[in-house]
């Protein structure tokens, strides 16, 4: 485990180590934890779990659009902050292992290898978080069926739902802007008003 001080001490990590998450506390020196989070998004897809004060909804919602997979609310629980860091590294280390069942996943332009841990649209790549991935994969397997916020947060992050609904839908414009040709018009991704989301059935390539 490294620790780092300010910000630029944790990209200057990042870019010597082998990280496989970061924790990474908004209000530090120098450059503050969404800066750093912005840089860091610029070169890696490592999972990050935000540390913010419980008065910090606002910076909780930044640091979602920046790219962070998850956050923390102070003053935390050692016990919560461990099964959050694990459930992160289990989607990690799987979206690199392989180790799942060979199994492609395709809807119109989109595929999903979920042995390689890869997608791609129109056969371009698609650079994804472990947590877009997983959303993405659960409505992958279940076109045209509609998820609510909560449904998709207890089955991605493994977790009560409280406070879910901002969350998921900043990870569902990430998927959008990433997957769609106009995320204003989705083609796929559909938003079902006062239900949740789900990826549209039988879309051809």
């Amino acid at each position: 485990m490294l620790e780092a001080h300010t910000g630029q001490e944790a990209l200057d990590a990042l870019e010597r180590k082998d990280i496989h998450l970061v924790l990474l506390d908004i209000m530090m020196p120098e450059m503050d934890g969404i800066t750093a989070l912005a840089k860091l998004r610029q070169v890696s897809n490592v999972p990050v779990i935000l540390l913010t004060a419980k008065s910090e909804d606002t910076d909780k919602i930044l640091g979602l659009n920046v790219g962070a997979d998850d956050y923390i609310t102070k003053p935390f629980n050692p016990v919560e902050v461990a099964a959050r860091v694990r459930s992160q590294l289990r989607r990690y280390f799987q979206l690199g292992s392989g180790a799942l069942r060979p199994e492609v996943l395709t809807l119109g332009t989109i595929q999903m290898d979920d042995r390689e841990k890869t997608v791609a649209v129109d056969g371009d790549p698609v650079a994804l978080t472990p947590t877009e991935y997983d959303i993405l994969k659960l409505l992958l397997e279940h076109p045209g069926q509609v998820f609510s916020p909560r449904e998709i947060y207890r089955k991605v992050w493994k977790d009560a739902p409280f406070g879910s609904e901002n969350t998921v839908a900043v990870h569902i414009r990430h998927l959008r802007e990433k997957i769609e040709i106009d995320p204003a018009e989705p083609r796929y991704l559909k938003v079902v008003w006062g239900q949740g989301y789900k990826l549209e059935k039988g879309m051809r390539a």
